[in-house]
């Protein structure tokens, strides 16, 4: 397989099909899933054309949510991404465990002082 063939298909891969799922119909609402989709593709050449090539790419896709259509109305649904949530949870937890280190040294900073 040659670069321009790995191309190809990263292109064929990253496409709005995988930002957008089929949609489906449940209890008299239609249901579209959607998903945030990267990718990147590249290929090179060695120094001298007899050491070869190479290529590859990758997708990373997460769920964001879905649109509801109901009744001619049409609404977002995002979805909840509980490892997001925790993160921002652990960075909180950290910057207030500096702050509180910083006070205390000022602290005792100021109480060894004459």
């Amino acid at each position: 397989m040659n670069v321009q063939d790995i191309l190809a298909q990263a292109r064929d891969t990253i496409t709005v099909k995988r930002v957008f799922g089929d949609p489906y119909e449940k209890d008299g609402m239609t249901i579209i899933p959607a998903a945030a989709v990267a990718g990147g593709a590249g290929g090179g050449r060695g120094p001298e054309a007899s050491t070869g090539t190479g290529g590859g790419f990758g997708v990373s896709a997460r769920p964001v949510g879905v649109y509801v259509i109901q009744e001619g109305q049409v609404r977002w649904e995002p979805a909840f991404d509980l490892n997001r949530v925790i993160r921002g949870g652990q960075i909180v937890v950290v910057i207030l465990l500096l702050t509180l280190r910083s006070i205390l040294k000022a602290r005792t900073r100021a109480a060894t002082r004459p």
